[in-house]
């Protein structure tokens, strides 16, 4: 961390970018491993475990979850919170499973998407869903085209949701405003 410049190994040449030190955030890390099993990120020693049979990575040449993991550990809070791959995680869990130093590889990039949320990074798409749970408890919505392809697939109209229990939708609102779930989404 001496040199202004350095490079972030990923694997991927096509995905190394010059790093200026001055984007290093030496409190992002520290926020970071607040949340237990987070400090584990720094054990990562890119044996590529997490990336191989990624089904996002086979998809997405964009997407690298040890990417992200190294990004992390050395603090480059504004390029992994802007950075629209983060949300491409299907959480499926394998990379972290494989992992061999049981470094939290999922677990800390929905850390970092809550971080990314805190700070009112969230992509239109997203707010849409989040305005969706807030109008409605659940975050797909429940109109005619979505009831007829419910019944194609053989499933009831309506879902087991608070569509289908709308007592419990004042509980759901009284739990996204006891989050600031409504505040996080008007940023």
């Amino acid at each position: 961390m001496q040199n202004a410049k350095m490079k972030l190994f990923n694997g991927y040449d096509k995905m190394t970018e010059p790093i200026n030190s001055s984007e290093i955030d030496k409190t992002f890390f520290e926020k970071l491993k607040e949340e237990k099993g987070m400090e584990k990120v720094l054990l990562c020693f890119n044996c590529s475990g997490c990336s191989t049979g990624c089904p996002m990575a086979e998809i997405e040449s964009n997407f690298n979850i040890k990417k992200y993991i190294r990004m992390a550990g050395l603090g480059l809070k504004d390029r992994l919170l802007n950075d629209k791959y983060i949300w491409y995680c299907t959480t499926c869990y394998k990379c972290q499973e494989r992992c061999p130093e049981e470094v939290l590889n999922v677990d800390t990039l929905l850390k970092i998407r809550t971080m990314a949320v805190a700070e009112g990074i969230m992509y239109d798409d997203h707010r849409a869903v989040a305005a969706n749970v807030i109008e409605t408890g659940h975050g797909v919505p429940i109109n005619d085209k979505n009831k007829e392809n419910r019944k194609k697939l053989g499933l009831k109209e309506i879902p087991p949701t608070v569509h289908s229990f709308p007592e419990a939708y004042e509980d759901v609102k009284k739990l996204l405003k006891s989050v600031g779930f409504d505040e996080l989404v008007s940023k």
